[in-house]
């Protein structure tokens, strides 16, 4: 099974966090590698993403300093491991199965 690599930017969300993160989490299809790159928020987001990363082997976190959207979006691909990636925004319900996505 190939491994996806999802890479969530995440600057200032923390309305849309949990939501966004159960949506991804809870696939079906789930060999995926979960980046959270935060890009310097000054909400609660990097809470989240931190306690995120507590409860779910597949999650990654990385703090950054605010460079803008895609900045955290290659600092995701620099870490990326899977054979497919994809970008999730927080504020967009994840596809209801990642495996539509490469298939």
């Amino acid at each position: 099974m190939e491994k996806i690599t999802v890479i969530v930017p995440v600057y200032n969300v923390a309305s849309f966090l949990e939501r966004a993160l159960k949506s991804i989490t809870c696939q079906t299809y789930t060999n995926l590698q979960i980046l959270l790159i935060d890009d310097g928020s000054t909400d609660e987001s990097g809470k989240i993403c931190d306690d995120w990363v507590k409860k779910d082997s597949r999650i990654q976190c990385v703090h950054q300093e605010n460079a803008g959207v895609s900045v955290a979006r290659n600092h995701g691909l620099d870490l990326a491991v899977g054979e497919y990636i994809t970008v999730s925004y927080t504020h967009l319900r994840a596809h209801e199965t990642l495996s539509d996505i490469v298939c």
